[in-house]
């Protein structure tokens, strides 16, 4: 805090240049990962912490001497950026020029515009009404948002297509050659320029976008490779093509762009090939950034991403909240069941009760919960009490998981904080969990009334999870009591448009609060609960004061401003807001955390936890025996947020300990005897996203000894499955035992995701054999502890052989924002249907998500999950009427989930045909709504209808033939209506 209050002082931005300490220059420049990663966890990771951008190489170590010398080209970009960062505090606001990016992807015309949680146009608005307060030049502004967007556009909605996008500017391929000096470099993937993406066909590249007066809307070209099937199974991403390059040329060096602002998770630059860390002048994302002060509003729940945004675009990453959380709540068939249970709860003991029962089982049935609960086939009157309500707790106890499964509704707009009402589903969910660490300690609200009632919440969570009737009903009365608490809390605090009064964030919050204080107590009243202890009440209330404060009291606007001032931008970190209230308010510079910190030990003790659920699951359904080996998906952002418990779930599957050392720093491990493990060790298959492995190289070095560790241990082979299949492999292969025992893979260094979600949302792949293929060619480079500073090396042979003993595959879940539909990167890393075909037996391994966004972690199968995000969100009348407020960006939020769950069957085959039925009654079926979506996003709809008929096409949905018709017909009308014919 100490360093904060000192930058703060100064207030200019915090440049984080280094010398290579650990590395010649030879070394580094023929590194792929870039700066060692002990450099970067010592001179980049630690500084973000205090708000240091870009960490730009400025000296070289010579091979020789190892004495420093200058790196000239290196040192000219430091001090190019340097300037324009001090010009941004000396030039009039009057004559400052801006460039705001959008990004669409994918490349569909429905899509510009898209951003993770953020209503796009609508947020741009309100920057340029800022904007235009504080004097810039705005030119011409829109009156509204809708105008804006069209003008961006150039074409009303129906039109929406990069080809009849609004053309700023035609760079003739001269002009292009003499302004781009890496034009040349690009040639070899692309061929000589203007190429076919953003060109006319003739001798010129086309920026897209609109100027109103200094103040530039472009839109960021794509990838451009996203529908080749062939660039897609490179192990090695390709360049940027000419388009994108003449993009940054022209805001750079034609349009003269003081900064440029990248608005939304995510665009492409960060990910273009290059260095991981501490680029050289031929990583792309250095040449394409050129001198440009770049500024970029990222979701305040992803800092990993932010994080790789900011070490290799060098974005001054602003963080904006991500919509405010409801509960998803129940509808159809789902509402009237709970109906029926409240029914047979009041008749339970009468003769009534087997009729309703009966009913009960009758509507579970209608709602596809069989697939969920085993539903007697027995008639309900033959049934006895007993087992009646051991049927009617097991149904109860889905509905409460669907009807309290957090949700965010709608889309964020920049600079508008959230509603009272819109606080209270986030407040609740702060409230549910115990913060140990905190000063003082703070109870979670439903352990303080489950022990009021004389129980504790862990049984009451346990016997809710096995169906039993009465914990079941006395988790629902907890849960409501919460909500009713915290709803009474805030009800005071709200002005005359509902929202929290602006008064409740000043220096007086405790004391306004404190007439309000005791309005929590109402709602216990005559409940079991009304004994609850005041002081933990008080204490549990007073935190949420502040909670409550920094949810309303938004800096994002004020942050741009800073940054466009040339000032220090405060940094915050990020995260899942209910888990770190921390990360509020939004408007910080994002910063993840010091990587050598985790696993902390309430990861460790959270991660035992999942995975003793995890393994007695697959006892369970496998006879009474362990899976010899599971393969886990590791993720930047969720280790982030969990401070590291799906790294230590692997520590944990192998039977091995993280420890810290005197500092705090997590570079011991322990090996647990197989005496106090009670099982096994289960060998693992590690995958970690391109963005784990930029953040956390240090863990995968620990991950990998650790596994090798457990290899290692002369044990009994039937009680050490790492051991077991090592050795094998060393046979098959000629390897030591400890290279056999190599499980720790990613991508190649600078290379990011399978490009299974590229394929699967541009409809441009053959078969799922080819995105298998992808998967192991993109997803098999080893990580090796003993060559740390190798980075990922080629090792498919290892990759295959490991995955040909999977018997589970597993991810993690860590929060309500972000679910296995809401984005492509889940299916994207998923390997189940790779692992049965690589199987000798052909046999489809079972697939587990565990899901810790609540107090109460589960472990469920990958069916159960698929089907919970569908009833929650895509068929949820609350979800999707929600994102249609946002008009043609809710579309295709619509659309994009509908893609993402065709993708969970090409990978895993984990949707139930029901899911493509309801789906299509839905949004296909009911005139009304389908006019409601061909009017707002026609492109967006199209694409919709479209993958109805692949998912039909490619085997995964049986619709009848009258769907199909109207499908196709639907398809014809809205391409006639985006091509004007009437």
């Amino acid at each position: 805090m100490q360093a904060i209050t000192a930058l703060k002082a100064l207030n200019v931005p915090y440049l984080c240049s280094l010398p290579l300490v650990f590395q010649t220059t030879e070394e580094w420049l023929e590194s792929q990962l870039g700066v060692h990663p002990v450099q970067v966890a010592l001179q980049v990771a630690l500084p973000e912490l205090d708000g240091a951008i870009e960490p730009l190489v400025f000296a070289g170590r010579d091979a020789g001497t190892g004495k420093s010398h200058s790196l000239p080209d290196r040192i000219e970009s430091l001090a190019a950026r340097t300037v324009k960062w001090a010009a941004l505090a000396k030039k009039p606001v009057a004559e400052k020029k801006l460039a705001i990016t959008v990004f669409s992807f994918p490349p569909d015309k429905g899509n510009v515009g898209t951003a993770a949680y953020l209503n796009v146009f609508g947020s741009i608005f309100q920057v340029l009404k800022e904007l235009e307060e504080e004097g810039y030049d705005v030119g011409d502004m829109p009156a509204d948002e809708k105008t804006l967007m069209e003008s961006v556009l150039n074409q009303e909605e129906a039109r929406f297509n990069s080809a009849d996008l609004n053309v700023a500017y035609r760079m003739s391929v001269d002009e292009y050659k003499r302004l781009c000096p890496y034009a040349t470099a690009l040639e070899e993937n692309w061929g000589p320029p203007p190429g076919k993406l953003n060109t006319n066909g003739q001798a010129d590249l086309l920026v897209f976008g609109k100027q109103f007066g200094k103040v530039f809307i472009g839109v960021q070209p794509t990838f451009g490779y996203e529908g080749d099937p062939m660039r897609l199974l490179f192990s090695r991403s390709a360049s940027p093509h000419h388009g994108f390059a003449a993009y940054y040329t022209f805001l750079e060096h034609v349009y003269g762009a003081d900064a440029v602002l990248h608005f939304g998770t995510h665009g492409s630059l960060e990910f273009m090939p290059g260095k991981q860390v501490g680029m050289s002048g031929e990583c792309y994302p250095d040449s394409l950034i050129g001198s440009l002060p770049n500024l970029y509003y990222y979701a305040a729940n992803n800092p990993s991403e932010a994080t790789i945004a900011k070490r290799r675009s060098y974005a001054n990453t602003i963080s904006y909240l991500t919509p405010p959380a409801e509960n998803a709540g129940l509808y159809k068939g789902l509402k009237e069941l709970k109906e029926l249970i409240s029914s047979y709860q009041s008749m339970r003991e009468t003769g009534r009760a087997s009729a309703v029962a009966a009913s009960i089982i009758e509507t579970a049935r209608q709602c596809n919960l069989d697939k969920d609960v085993e539903l007697p086939d027995a008639e309900a009157r033959d049934l006895t009490m007993e087992d009646r309500d051991s049927v009617v707790g097991k149904v109860y106890q889905k509905l409460m998981e669907i009807e309290s499964r957090l949700l965010p509704c709608g889309l964020h707009v920049v600079g508008v904080p959230p509603t009272a009402e819109e606080a209270i589903a986030t407040l609740v969910n702060i409230a549910e969990l115990d913060r140990p660490d905190a000063d003082p300690p703070i109870r979670g609200l439903p352990g303080i009334l489950a022990r009021a009632a004389g129980r504790s919440i862990e049984e009451v969570y346990a016997g809710s999870n096995r169906g039993v009737l009465k914990d079941v009903e006395d988790l629902a009365l907890i849960t409501d009591t919460c909500r009713e608490a915290v709803r009474a809390f805030v009800s005071g605090q709200v002005d005359s448009a509902g929202r929290v009064k602006r008064s409740t964030t000043g220096g007086g919050l405790g004391r306004m609060f404190g007439l309000e204080r005791e309005a929590w107590l109402a709602p216990l009243k005559g409940t079991p609960f009304a004994r609850a202890k005041r002081e933990e009440l008080r204490t549990l209330f007073d935190y949420l004061a502040g909670c409550l404060a920094k949810i309303v009291q938004d800096n994002e606007l004020g942050a741009l401003k800073s940054a466009l001032r040339g000032e220090y931008v405060e940094p915050g970190p990020g995260g899942d807001p209910i888990r770190n209230p921390g990360v509020l308010p939004t408007g910080k510079n994002i910063h993840a955390l010091d990587p050598q910190s985790i696993p902390t030990a309430a990861a460790v003790k959270n991660a035992k936890v999942v995975v003793d659920r995890l393994l007695e699951r697959q006892r369970q359904e496998m006879g009474g025996n362990y899976p010899e080996s599971i393969a886990v998906v590791l993720w930047g952002t969720d280790n982030i947020k969990t401070y590291g418990e799906s790294l230590a779930q692997v520590c944990w599957m192998v039977g091995v300990r993280p420890v810290p050392d005197a500092l705090g720093r997590v570079n011991k491990l322990e090996l647990v005897s197989l005496e106090d493990l009670g099982r096994p060790r289960i060998d693992v298959v590690v995958n970690c996203s391109g963005v784990f492995r930029d953040l956390f190289v240090n863990q995968m070095a620990l991950l990998d000894r650790a596994i090798k560790m457990a290899a290692e241990q002369d044990e009994p082979l039937e009680m050490n499955f790492v051991r077991k299949h090592a050795l094998a492999q060393a046979e098959e292969t000629g390897r030591s035992l400890r290279d056999s025992a190599t499980r720790v893979f990613s991508n190649s260094s600078g290379s990011y995701s399978s490009n299974v979600n590229l394929a699967v949302e541009n409809s441009s792949w053959s078969d799922e054999q080819q995105l298998q293929e992808m998967y192991l060619s993109r997803k098999s480079f080893a990580f090796n502890s003993d060559r740390p500073g190798a980075g990922g090396e080629e090792s498919r042979d290892i990759f295959v052989s490991a995955l040909k003993t999977v018997e589970v595959t597993f991810q993690n879940l860590d929060s309500s924002e972000i679910s296995l539909t809401d984005v492509s990167h889940y299916f994207d890393s998923d390997p189940t249907k790779l692992v049965q075909g690589l199987r000798s037996d052909g046999q489809k391994p079972r697939a587990f998500i565990a899901d810790t966004t609540t107090a109460n972690a589960q472990v469920r199968s990958l069916g159960e999950t698929v089907r919970l995000d569908a009833r929650t969100k895509l068929l949820n009348p609350k979800w999707y009427e929600g994102m249609l407020s946002s008009g043609y960006e809710g579309v295709r939020e619509i659309q994009k989930r509908l893609t993402n769950t065709m993708g969970w069957s090409a990978t895993a085959g984990a949707v139930d045909n029901w899911v493509y039925d309801e789906a299509n009654n839905t949004f296909i079926d009911d005139p009304e709504m389908a006019a409601r979506l061909m009017q707002a996003n026609p492109n967006s709809f199209r694409k919709l209808v479209a993958t109805f008929l692949e998912a039909n096409g490619r085997g995964y949905w049986e619709a009848s033939e009258d769907q199909i018709e109207k499908l196709r017909q639907m398809y014809t009308d809205v391409e006639d209506k985006i091509e004007g014919v009437e």
